[in-house]
Protein backbone atom coordinates (compact mmCIF):
# COMPACT_ATOMS: atom_id res chain seq x y z
CA UNK A 1 0.00 0.00 0.00
CA UNK A 2 1.36 3.40 -0.98
CA UNK A 3 1.71 6.54 1.09
CA UNK A 4 -1.12 9.09 1.01
CA UNK A 5 -0.18 12.33 -0.85
CA UNK A 6 0.79 15.25 1.41
CA UNK A 7 -2.13 17.45 0.30
CA UNK A 8 -4.59 14.74 1.45
CA UNK A 9 -2.99 14.66 4.89
CA UNK A 10 -3.28 18.47 5.10
CA UNK A 11 -6.98 18.28 4.23
CA UNK A 12 -7.63 15.57 6.82
CA UNK A 13 -5.80 17.50 9.56
CA UNK A 14 -7.74 20.68 8.69
CA UNK A 15 -11.04 18.79 8.95
CA UNK A 16 -9.98 17.36 12.30
CA UNK A 17 -9.20 20.80 13.66
CA UNK A 18 -12.61 22.07 12.55
CA UNK A 19 -14.32 19.06 14.13
CA UNK A 20 -12.48 19.63 17.38
CA UNK A 21 -13.65 23.23 17.68
CA UNK A 22 -17.21 23.27 16.34
CA UNK A 23 -18.88 21.47 19.23
CA UNK A 24 -19.64 23.46 22.32
CA UNK A 25 -19.28 21.89 25.75
CA UNK A 26 -19.68 23.56 29.09
CA UNK A 27 -16.43 24.23 30.92
CA UNK A 28 -16.43 22.23 34.13
CA UNK A 29 -15.61 23.44 37.64
CA UNK A 30 -15.70 22.05 41.14
CA UNK A 31 -18.21 23.08 43.78
CA UNK A 32 -17.24 21.42 47.04
CA UNK A 33 -17.32 17.65 46.35
CA UNK A 34 -19.21 18.04 43.05
CA UNK A 35 -18.15 18.63 39.46
CA UNK A 36 -20.47 21.23 37.92
CA UNK A 37 -21.00 23.14 34.70
CA UNK A 38 -21.01 26.91 34.27
CA UNK A 39 -24.64 27.03 35.36
CA UNK A 40 -23.78 25.30 38.62
CA UNK A 41 -25.49 22.00 37.77
CA UNK A 42 -23.75 18.78 38.58
CA UNK A 43 -22.07 16.87 35.75
CA UNK A 44 -21.33 13.31 36.78
CA UNK A 45 -18.36 11.75 35.01
CA UNK A 46 -19.42 8.23 34.00
CA UNK A 47 -16.40 7.29 31.95
CA UNK A 48 -14.75 4.32 30.33
CA UNK A 49 -11.00 3.95 29.81
CA UNK A 50 -9.78 3.82 26.20
CA UNK A 51 -6.17 2.64 25.97
CA UNK A 52 -3.77 4.62 23.75
CA UNK A 53 -0.47 4.30 25.61
CA UNK A 54 0.95 0.99 24.36
CA UNK A 55 3.86 0.57 21.95
CA UNK A 56 1.94 1.60 18.81
CA UNK A 57 0.77 4.82 20.53
CA UNK A 58 -2.59 4.60 18.74
CA UNK A 59 -5.97 4.14 20.39
CA UNK A 60 -6.83 0.46 20.48
CA UNK A 61 -9.51 -0.97 18.24
CA UNK A 62 -9.09 1.18 15.12
CA UNK A 63 -8.18 -1.90 13.08
CA UNK A 64 -11.49 -3.47 14.09
CA UNK A 65 -14.06 -0.68 13.68
CA UNK A 66 -14.28 2.89 12.34
CA UNK A 67 -13.45 5.40 15.04
CA UNK A 68 -16.89 6.98 14.73
CA UNK A 69 -18.55 3.59 15.26
CA UNK A 70 -16.54 3.07 18.44
CA UNK A 71 -17.40 6.57 19.67
CA UNK A 72 -21.10 5.94 19.06
CA UNK A 73 -20.91 2.63 20.92
CA UNK A 74 -19.59 4.48 23.98
CA UNK A 75 -22.66 6.69 24.17
CA UNK A 76 -24.95 3.77 23.35
CA UNK A 77 -23.58 1.95 26.39
CA UNK A 78 -24.47 4.91 28.61
CA UNK A 79 -21.03 6.45 29.14
CA UNK A 80 -20.65 10.22 28.79
CA UNK A 81 -16.88 10.39 29.05
CA UNK A 82 -13.63 8.67 28.06
CA UNK A 83 -10.42 8.58 30.03
CA UNK A 84 -8.06 8.49 27.05
CA UNK A 85 -4.55 7.38 27.99
CA UNK A 86 -1.32 8.73 26.49
CA UNK A 87 2.41 8.04 26.97
CA UNK A 88 4.59 11.03 27.82
CA UNK A 89 7.06 10.30 25.00
CA UNK A 90 4.28 10.71 22.42
CA UNK A 91 4.49 14.44 23.11
CA UNK A 92 8.16 14.85 24.09
CA UNK A 93 10.22 12.45 21.92
CA UNK A 94 10.71 13.90 18.44
CA UNK A 95 11.50 10.53 16.84
CA UNK A 96 8.19 9.15 18.09
CA UNK A 97 6.14 12.26 17.40
CA UNK A 98 7.20 12.21 13.72
CA UNK A 99 6.09 8.59 13.15
CA UNK A 100 3.05 7.97 11.02
CA UNK A 101 0.50 5.44 12.18
CA UNK A 102 1.55 3.16 9.32
CA UNK A 103 5.21 3.39 10.33
CA UNK A 104 4.43 2.71 13.98
CA UNK A 105 2.58 -0.48 13.11
CA UNK A 106 5.18 -1.53 10.54
CA UNK A 107 7.98 -1.11 13.07
CA UNK A 108 6.22 -3.64 15.30
CA UNK A 109 5.44 -6.05 12.46
CA UNK A 110 1.68 -5.57 12.83
CA UNK A 111 0.84 -6.10 9.16
CA UNK A 112 -2.65 -7.48 9.83
CA UNK A 113 -3.53 -4.44 11.92
CA UNK A 114 -2.44 -2.16 9.07
CA UNK A 115 -4.84 -3.98 6.77
CA UNK A 116 -7.59 -3.50 9.34
CA UNK A 117 -6.83 0.20 9.64
CA UNK A 118 -6.88 0.53 5.85
CA UNK A 119 -10.35 -1.02 5.80
CA UNK A 120 -11.85 0.76 8.80
CA UNK A 121 -9.95 4.04 9.23
CA UNK A 122 -8.04 4.81 6.02
CA UNK A 123 -7.94 8.55 6.76
CA UNK A 124 -5.95 7.91 9.93
CA UNK A 125 -3.37 5.49 8.56
CA UNK A 126 -0.92 8.09 7.22
CA UNK A 127 -1.41 10.72 9.90
CA UNK A 128 1.26 11.08 12.55
CA UNK A 129 0.55 9.17 15.74
CA UNK A 130 -0.10 12.52 17.46
CA UNK A 131 -2.59 13.54 14.77
CA UNK A 132 -4.28 10.14 15.15
CA UNK A 133 -4.68 10.82 18.86
CA UNK A 134 -6.29 14.15 18.01
CA UNK A 135 -8.57 12.39 15.52
CA UNK A 136 -9.89 10.11 18.28
CA UNK A 137 -10.56 13.11 20.53
CA UNK A 138 -12.37 14.80 17.63
CA UNK A 139 -14.54 11.74 16.98
CA UNK A 140 -15.49 11.55 20.64
CA UNK A 141 -16.42 15.24 20.55
CA UNK A 142 -18.47 14.69 17.44
CA UNK A 143 -20.47 12.13 19.43
CA UNK A 144 -20.89 14.30 22.54
CA UNK A 145 -18.37 12.39 24.64
CA UNK A 146 -16.24 14.30 27.14
CA UNK A 147 -12.55 13.40 27.38
CA UNK A 148 -10.12 13.17 30.29
CA UNK A 149 -6.54 13.09 28.98
CA UNK A 150 -4.60 10.66 31.17
CA UNK A 151 -0.80 10.60 31.26
CA UNK A 152 -0.59 6.89 31.87
CA UNK A 153 3.11 6.22 31.50
CA UNK A 154 6.28 7.73 29.99
CA UNK A 155 7.75 5.02 27.74
CA UNK A 156 4.97 3.48 25.61
CA UNK A 157 4.02 0.02 26.86
CA UNK A 158 1.84 -1.89 29.27
CA UNK A 159 1.51 -0.52 32.79
CA UNK A 160 2.36 -1.12 35.60
CA UNK A 161 4.99 -2.58 37.90
CA UNK A 162 7.14 -1.22 40.70
CA UNK A 163 10.27 -1.61 38.61
CA UNK A 164 9.31 -0.57 35.06
CA UNK A 165 11.19 2.74 35.25
CA UNK A 166 7.96 4.73 34.88
CA UNK A 167 6.73 4.68 38.46
CA UNK A 168 7.87 7.82 40.23
CA UNK A 169 9.68 11.10 39.76
CA UNK A 170 13.35 10.42 39.06
CA UNK A 171 12.87 6.90 37.69
CA UNK A 172 14.65 5.92 34.47
CA UNK A 173 11.84 7.10 32.20
CA UNK A 174 10.26 9.66 34.52
CA UNK A 175 12.19 12.93 34.39
CA UNK A 176 10.09 15.48 36.32
CA UNK A 177 11.10 18.42 34.11
CA UNK A 178 10.29 16.52 30.91
CA UNK A 179 6.98 15.49 32.46
CA UNK A 180 6.03 19.12 33.15
CA UNK A 181 7.02 20.02 29.59
CA UNK A 182 4.84 17.21 28.28
CA UNK A 183 1.87 18.24 30.39
CA UNK A 184 2.24 21.80 29.15
CA UNK A 185 2.36 20.68 25.54
CA UNK A 186 -0.74 18.50 25.91
CA UNK A 187 -2.66 21.23 27.75
CA UNK A 188 -1.71 23.72 25.03
CA UNK A 189 -2.50 21.32 22.17
CA UNK A 190 -6.01 20.76 23.47
CA UNK A 191 -6.72 24.31 24.57
CA UNK A 192 -10.10 25.31 23.12
CA UNK A 193 -10.90 21.68 22.26
CA UNK A 194 -14.11 21.88 24.18
CA UNK A 195 -14.87 18.21 24.80
CA UNK A 196 -11.51 17.87 26.60
CA UNK A 197 -12.74 18.67 30.10
CA UNK A 198 -9.91 17.42 32.28
CA UNK A 199 -6.32 16.21 32.50
CA UNK A 200 -5.16 13.43 34.75
CA UNK A 201 -1.55 14.29 35.51
CA UNK A 202 -0.08 10.83 36.09
CA UNK A 203 -1.36 7.31 36.46
CA UNK A 204 -0.49 5.06 39.42
CA UNK A 205 2.57 6.55 41.09
CA UNK A 206 4.53 3.66 42.56
CA UNK A 207 7.90 2.04 43.21
CA UNK A 208 10.75 2.35 45.70
CA UNK A 209 11.33 6.08 45.09
CA UNK A 210 7.81 7.20 46.01
CA UNK A 211 7.53 9.59 48.92
CA UNK A 212 5.11 12.23 50.11
CA UNK A 213 7.43 15.24 49.93
CA UNK A 214 8.23 14.70 46.26
CA UNK A 215 4.54 14.11 45.58
CA UNK A 216 3.73 17.61 46.88
CA UNK A 217 6.73 19.15 45.14
CA UNK A 218 6.08 17.81 41.65
CA UNK A 219 2.32 17.46 41.65
CA UNK A 220 2.08 21.15 42.51
CA UNK A 221 4.40 22.00 39.60
CA UNK A 222 2.44 19.83 37.21
CA UNK A 223 -0.92 21.18 38.32
CA UNK A 224 0.20 24.81 37.99
CA UNK A 225 1.70 24.14 34.56
CA UNK A 226 -1.50 22.56 33.24
CA UNK A 227 -3.71 25.32 34.60
CA UNK A 228 -1.46 28.04 33.19
CA UNK A 229 -1.55 26.45 29.73
CA UNK A 230 -5.24 25.54 29.76
CA UNK A 231 -7.28 27.12 32.57
CA UNK A 232 -10.50 25.45 31.38
CA UNK A 233 -9.64 21.84 32.21
CA UNK A 234 -10.10 20.06 35.50
CA UNK A 235 -6.76 19.15 37.07
CA UNK A 236 -6.86 15.58 38.35
CA UNK A 237 -4.23 14.27 40.77
CA UNK A 238 -3.50 10.65 41.66
CA UNK A 239 -2.10 9.16 44.85
CA UNK A 240 0.68 6.79 45.86
CA UNK A 241 0.94 2.99 45.87
CA UNK A 242 -0.69 2.44 42.48
CA UNK A 243 -3.13 5.28 43.14
CA UNK A 244 -4.57 3.67 46.23
CA UNK A 245 -3.41 6.14 48.87
CA UNK A 246 -4.15 9.84 49.31
CA UNK A 247 -4.31 9.66 53.10
CA UNK A 248 -1.50 12.20 53.50
CA UNK A 249 -3.91 14.91 52.30
CA UNK A 250 -5.97 14.55 55.48
CA UNK A 251 -3.34 16.51 57.41
CA UNK A 252 -1.55 18.45 54.71
CA UNK A 253 -3.61 20.00 51.90
CA UNK A 254 -2.09 20.85 48.55
CA UNK A 255 -1.57 24.59 48.08
CA UNK A 256 -2.31 25.85 44.57
CA UNK A 257 -2.71 29.36 43.15
CA UNK A 258 -6.03 28.47 41.49
CA UNK A 259 -9.30 27.08 42.76
CA UNK A 260 -12.44 25.45 41.41
CA UNK A 261 -10.54 22.94 39.25
CA UNK A 262 -8.90 20.39 41.56
CA UNK A 263 -10.07 16.76 41.53
CA UNK A 264 -8.43 13.74 43.15
CA UNK A 265 -8.45 10.22 41.76
CA UNK A 266 -8.03 6.72 43.17
CA UNK A 267 -8.07 3.18 41.76
CA UNK A 268 -9.49 -0.03 43.19
CA UNK A 269 -9.67 -3.57 41.82
CA UNK A 270 -10.25 -6.92 43.46
CA UNK A 271 -6.56 -7.73 42.98
CA UNK A 272 -5.61 -4.55 44.84
CA UNK A 273 -6.18 -6.76 47.87
CA UNK A 274 -4.72 -9.93 46.31
CA UNK A 275 -7.10 -12.89 46.85
CA UNK A 276 -8.83 -11.53 49.95
CA UNK A 277 -12.28 -11.63 48.39
CA UNK A 278 -11.92 -15.27 47.42
CA UNK A 279 -10.27 -16.51 50.60
CA UNK A 280 -12.08 -14.41 53.22
CA UNK A 281 -15.63 -13.97 54.43
CA UNK A 282 -17.22 -11.47 51.99
CA UNK A 283 -18.93 -9.46 54.75
CA UNK A 284 -15.72 -9.03 56.67
CA UNK A 285 -13.61 -8.31 53.59
CA UNK A 286 -16.13 -5.76 52.29
CA UNK A 287 -16.14 -3.94 55.63
CA UNK A 288 -12.35 -3.86 55.76
CA UNK A 289 -11.94 -2.69 52.16
CA UNK A 290 -14.59 0.03 52.44
CA UNK A 291 -12.88 1.34 55.58
CA UNK A 292 -9.56 1.32 53.72
CA UNK A 293 -11.00 3.19 50.73
CA UNK A 294 -12.58 5.80 52.99
CA UNK A 295 -9.42 6.36 55.04
CA UNK A 296 -7.18 6.60 51.96
CA UNK A 297 -9.38 8.59 49.60
CA UNK A 298 -13.07 8.63 50.38
CA UNK A 299 -12.56 11.14 53.19
CA UNK A 300 -11.81 13.80 50.56
CA UNK A 301 -15.51 14.02 49.72
CA UNK A 302 -16.11 15.22 53.26
CA UNK A 303 -13.31 17.75 52.88
CA UNK A 304 -15.02 19.28 49.86
CA UNK A 305 -13.12 17.72 46.92
CA UNK A 306 -14.54 15.63 44.07
CA UNK A 307 -13.26 12.05 44.08
CA UNK A 308 -12.83 10.39 40.68
CA UNK A 309 -12.44 6.59 40.88
CA UNK A 310 -10.66 6.52 37.55
CA UNK A 311 -10.02 2.79 37.40
CA UNK A 312 -12.06 -0.17 38.57
CA UNK A 313 -13.30 -3.20 36.70
CA UNK A 314 -13.96 -6.92 36.58
CA UNK A 315 -13.61 -9.93 34.33
CA UNK A 316 -16.68 -9.50 32.12
CA UNK A 317 -17.12 -13.27 31.76
CA UNK A 318 -18.35 -13.47 35.35
CA UNK A 319 -16.17 -16.47 36.21
CA UNK A 320 -13.74 -14.77 38.59
CA UNK A 321 -14.93 -15.25 42.19
CA UNK A 322 -12.54 -12.60 43.49
CA UNK A 323 -13.90 -10.04 41.01
CA UNK A 324 -17.55 -10.97 41.50
CA UNK A 325 -17.48 -10.58 45.28
CA UNK A 326 -15.46 -7.38 45.08
CA UNK A 327 -17.85 -5.79 42.62
CA UNK A 328 -20.95 -6.45 44.73
CA UNK A 329 -19.28 -4.46 47.52
CA UNK A 330 -17.80 -1.77 45.25
CA UNK A 331 -21.06 -1.04 43.44
CA UNK A 332 -22.81 -0.54 46.76
CA UNK A 333 -20.20 2.02 47.74
CA UNK A 334 -20.38 3.71 44.32
CA UNK A 335 -24.14 4.16 44.71
CA UNK A 336 -23.86 5.35 48.31
CA UNK A 337 -21.12 7.93 47.68
CA UNK A 338 -22.32 8.81 44.17
CA UNK A 339 -18.75 9.58 43.08
CA UNK A 340 -17.43 10.13 39.55
CA UNK A 341 -15.77 7.14 37.90
CA UNK A 342 -14.09 5.54 34.89
CA UNK A 343 -14.46 1.83 34.17
CA UNK A 344 -11.51 -0.24 32.98
CA UNK A 345 -11.87 -0.79 30.04
CA UNK A 346 -13.49 -0.14 26.66
CA UNK A 347 -10.90 -2.33 24.96
CA UNK A 348 -12.06 -5.65 23.51
CA UNK A 349 -8.63 -6.64 22.22
CA UNK A 350 -5.18 -5.12 21.77
CA UNK A 351 -3.00 -4.69 18.70
CA UNK A 352 -0.06 -5.83 20.80
CA UNK A 353 0.16 -6.21 24.56
CA UNK A 354 3.15 -7.63 26.40
CA UNK A 355 4.33 -9.41 23.26
CA UNK A 356 0.96 -10.97 22.41
CA UNK A 357 -0.74 -9.92 19.15
CA UNK A 358 -4.54 -9.58 19.34
CA UNK A 359 -4.77 -10.28 23.07
CA UNK A 360 -8.37 -10.68 24.21
CA UNK A 361 -9.16 -8.25 27.07
CA UNK A 362 -11.66 -9.94 29.37
CA UNK A 363 -12.08 -6.75 31.39
CA UNK A 364 -13.24 -4.99 28.21
CA UNK A 365 -16.88 -3.98 27.79
CA UNK A 366 -16.61 -4.65 24.04
CA UNK A 367 -15.96 -8.08 22.55
CA UNK A 368 -12.77 -9.12 20.72
CA UNK A 369 -13.99 -7.67 17.41
CA UNK A 370 -15.16 -4.43 19.06
CA UNK A 371 -18.64 -5.11 17.62
CA UNK A 372 -20.90 -5.86 20.57
CA UNK A 373 -20.93 -5.51 24.34
CA UNK A 374 -19.15 -8.44 25.94
CA UNK A 375 -21.71 -8.68 28.74
CA UNK A 376 -24.95 -6.72 28.34
CA UNK A 377 -26.15 -7.65 31.83
CA UNK A 378 -23.08 -5.94 33.28
CA UNK A 379 -23.96 -2.73 31.43
CA UNK A 380 -27.50 -2.92 32.77
CA UNK A 381 -26.08 -3.38 36.24
CA UNK A 382 -23.93 -0.26 36.18
CA UNK A 383 -26.56 1.88 34.45
CA UNK A 384 -28.00 3.03 37.80
CA UNK A 385 -24.72 4.74 38.76
CA UNK A 386 -24.19 6.33 35.34
CA UNK A 387 -26.62 9.08 36.36
CA UNK A 388 -26.35 11.21 39.50
CA UNK A 389 -28.54 10.43 42.47
CA UNK A 390 -28.01 13.90 43.91
CA UNK A 391 -25.96 17.07 43.66
CA UNK A 392 -26.36 20.71 42.63
CA UNK A 393 -29.20 21.17 40.17
CA UNK A 394 -30.79 17.83 40.99
CA UNK A 395 -33.22 18.97 43.64
CA UNK A 396 -36.26 17.64 41.79
CA UNK A 397 -37.80 16.35 45.00
CA UNK A 398 -37.03 16.55 48.68
CA UNK A 399 -34.24 14.33 49.93
CA UNK A 400 -35.27 10.71 50.26
CA UNK A 401 -33.81 7.23 50.25
CA UNK A 402 -33.61 4.49 47.65
CA UNK A 403 -33.03 0.84 48.51
CA UNK A 404 -30.29 -0.27 46.09
CA UNK A 405 -29.35 -3.88 45.34
CA UNK A 406 -25.74 -4.06 44.08
CA UNK A 407 -25.89 -7.63 42.75
CA UNK A 408 -28.46 -6.56 40.16
CA UNK A 409 -27.95 -2.79 40.00
CA UNK A 410 -31.69 -2.38 40.65
CA UNK A 411 -33.74 -0.72 43.38
CA UNK A 412 -36.78 -1.77 45.42
CA UNK A 413 -40.11 -0.71 43.94
CA UNK A 414 -43.78 -1.66 44.24
CA UNK A 415 -46.28 -2.07 41.44
CA UNK A 416 -49.35 -1.89 43.68
CA UNK A 417 -50.41 -2.41 47.28
CA UNK A 418 -51.64 -5.89 46.44
CA UNK A 419 -48.45 -7.13 44.75
CA UNK A 420 -45.17 -7.94 46.46
CA UNK A 421 -42.27 -5.53 46.38
CA UNK A 422 -39.80 -6.23 43.64
CA UNK A 423 -36.59 -4.96 42.08
CA UNK A 424 -36.73 -2.60 39.12
CA UNK A 425 -34.82 0.27 37.50
CA UNK A 426 -33.75 2.81 40.11
CA UNK A 427 -35.37 5.58 38.04
CA UNK A 428 -38.71 3.84 38.66
CA UNK A 429 -38.06 2.91 42.28
CA UNK A 430 -40.03 4.16 45.24
CA UNK A 431 -38.70 6.91 47.50
CA UNK A 432 -38.42 5.93 51.14
CA UNK A 433 -37.95 7.74 54.44
CA UNK A 434 -35.56 6.09 56.89
CA UNK A 435 -36.43 7.33 60.37
CA UNK A 436 -34.18 7.39 63.46
CA UNK A 437 -36.51 4.67 64.77
CA UNK A 438 -35.19 2.47 61.90
CA UNK A 439 -38.50 2.29 60.06
CA UNK A 440 -38.52 2.40 56.26
CA UNK A 441 -41.66 4.22 55.17
CA UNK A 442 -42.81 4.96 51.64
CA UNK A 443 -42.40 8.71 51.27
CA UNK A 444 -45.66 10.58 51.64
CA UNK A 445 -47.57 7.61 53.08
CA UNK A 446 -48.05 5.72 56.34
CA UNK A 447 -46.97 2.41 54.80
CA UNK A 448 -43.80 0.88 56.17
CA UNK A 449 -41.69 -2.11 55.18
CA UNK A 450 -42.31 -5.18 57.34
CA UNK A 451 -40.93 -8.69 57.75
CA UNK A 452 -43.55 -11.41 57.97
CA UNK A 453 -42.10 -14.93 57.98
CA UNK A 454 -38.93 -16.57 56.75
CA UNK A 455 -39.31 -17.36 53.06
CA UNK A 456 -42.29 -15.03 52.69
CA UNK A 457 -42.49 -11.83 50.67
CA UNK A 458 -41.68 -8.65 52.56
CA UNK A 459 -44.82 -6.60 52.96
CA UNK A 460 -46.13 -3.11 53.53
CA UNK A 461 -48.08 -2.38 56.69
CA UNK A 462 -49.49 0.49 58.73
CA UNK A 463 -48.59 -0.87 62.18
CA UNK A 464 -45.06 0.53 62.18
CA UNK A 465 -44.06 0.38 65.85
CA UNK A 466 -43.39 -3.35 66.13
CA UNK A 467 -39.95 -4.90 65.87
CA UNK A 468 -40.70 -6.41 62.45
CA UNK A 469 -40.93 -2.84 61.09
CA UNK A 470 -37.44 -1.88 62.24
CA UNK A 471 -34.57 -2.37 59.80
CA UNK A 472 -30.90 -2.11 60.65
CA UNK A 473 -27.81 -2.43 58.46
CA UNK A 474 -25.87 -5.25 60.10
CA UNK A 475 -22.71 -7.31 59.50
CA UNK A 476 -19.29 -5.87 58.77
CA UNK A 477 -20.42 -4.97 55.26
CA UNK A 478 -23.32 -2.85 56.62
CA UNK A 479 -25.36 -4.16 53.71
CA UNK A 480 -27.65 -6.69 55.35
CA UNK A 481 -31.00 -5.07 56.18
CA UNK A 482 -32.23 -7.03 59.18
CA UNK A 483 -35.49 -7.04 61.12
CA UNK A 484 -36.76 -9.07 64.11
CA UNK A 485 -40.04 -10.93 64.34
CA UNK A 486 -42.11 -10.89 67.53
CA UNK A 487 -40.46 -14.17 68.65
CA UNK A 488 -37.01 -12.59 68.34
CA UNK A 489 -36.05 -14.31 65.08
CA UNK A 490 -33.80 -12.13 62.90
CA UNK A 491 -34.50 -12.06 59.17
CA UNK A 492 -32.82 -10.22 56.32
CA UNK A 493 -34.13 -8.81 53.07
CA UNK A 494 -33.42 -11.13 50.15
CA UNK A 495 -34.27 -11.45 46.45
CA UNK A 496 -35.65 -14.50 44.67
CA UNK A 497 -35.08 -15.58 41.07
CA UNK A 498 -37.98 -13.38 39.90
CA UNK A 499 -36.59 -10.30 41.67
CA UNK A 500 -39.31 -10.41 44.33
CA UNK A 501 -38.26 -9.08 47.74
CA UNK A 502 -38.69 -11.56 50.58
CA UNK A 503 -37.19 -12.18 54.00
CA UNK A 504 -34.87 -15.02 54.86
CA UNK A 505 -32.34 -16.14 57.44
CA UNK A 506 -29.36 -13.78 57.30
CA UNK A 507 -26.45 -15.31 55.38
CA UNK A 508 -22.69 -15.28 55.91
CA UNK A 509 -22.66 -13.54 59.31
CA UNK A 510 -20.11 -16.05 60.62
CA UNK A 511 -16.55 -16.41 59.34
CA UNK A 512 -17.64 -18.79 56.61
CA UNK A 513 -15.41 -18.15 53.58
CA UNK A 514 -17.41 -20.15 51.03
CA UNK A 515 -20.69 -18.32 51.61
CA UNK A 516 -21.91 -15.63 49.20
CA UNK A 517 -24.23 -13.00 50.72
CA UNK A 518 -24.75 -10.99 47.51
CA UNK A 519 -28.50 -11.55 47.18
CA UNK A 520 -28.96 -10.08 50.68
CA UNK A 521 -26.76 -7.03 50.19
CA UNK A 522 -28.71 -3.76 49.98
CA UNK A 523 -27.67 -0.13 50.35
CA UNK A 524 -29.93 2.64 51.62
CA UNK A 525 -28.75 5.58 49.53
CA UNK A 526 -29.58 9.29 49.36
CA UNK A 527 -31.36 10.76 46.36
CA UNK A 528 -33.04 13.99 45.36
CA UNK A 529 -34.13 12.79 41.91
CA UNK A 530 -37.75 12.63 40.88
CA UNK A 531 -38.76 8.99 40.55
CA UNK A 532 -40.69 7.81 37.48
CA UNK A 533 -43.54 5.75 38.91
CA UNK A 534 -45.24 3.45 36.42
CA UNK A 535 -48.58 3.09 38.21
CA UNK A 536 -50.59 5.12 40.64
CA UNK A 537 -49.95 3.90 44.16
CA UNK A 538 -52.86 5.31 46.09
CA UNK A 539 -55.68 3.82 44.08
CA UNK A 540 -58.86 3.72 46.17
CA UNK A 541 -59.80 0.11 45.42
CA UNK A 542 -56.32 -1.12 46.29
CA UNK A 543 -56.30 0.79 49.57
CA UNK A 544 -59.69 -0.61 50.63
CA UNK A 545 -58.60 -4.15 49.77
CA UNK A 546 -55.27 -3.64 51.50
CA UNK A 547 -56.82 -2.26 54.69
CA UNK A 548 -59.38 -5.03 54.74
CA UNK A 549 -56.65 -7.64 54.44
CA UNK A 550 -54.57 -5.94 57.13
CA UNK A 551 -57.46 -5.68 59.61
CA UNK A 552 -58.55 -9.27 59.08
CA UNK A 553 -54.98 -10.39 59.69
CA UNK A 554 -54.83 -8.39 62.95
CA UNK A 555 -58.21 -9.65 64.16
Amino acid sequence: MGESPPFLIIIVVTVLVLMMTQFSYAVLYTNSRWIVNEGGQRVKLSCVNWVSHLEVMVAEGLSKQPVDTISKSITNMGFNCVRLTWPLFLFTNDSLVSLTVRQSFNNLGLVESIAGLQANNPSILDLSVLQAYQAVVASLGNNNVMVILDNHISKPGWCCSNFDGNGFFGDQYFNPDLWVQGLTKVATTFNNVTNVVGMSLRNELRGPRQNVNDWYRYMQKGAEAVHAANPDVLVILSGLYFDKDLSFLSKRPLNLTFSGKLVFEIHRYSFTDTKSWETGNPNQVCGQIVNDIMSKGGFLLGQGYPLFVSEFGVDQRGINVNDNRYFNCFLGLAAELDFDWALWTLVGSYYLREGVVGLNEFYGVLDWNWCEPRNSSFLQRISAVQSPFQGPGYNESRSHKLIFHPMTGLCVRRISLLQPLELGPCSEADPWDYAPTKTLTLTGTYFCLQADKSGQAAKLGIMCTNSNSKWQAISDSKMHLSSKLQDGTSLCLDVDSKNVIFTNTCKCLSKDKSCDPASQWFKIIDSTRQQKTTKSFLQRKQIIQFLGSTLSHIL
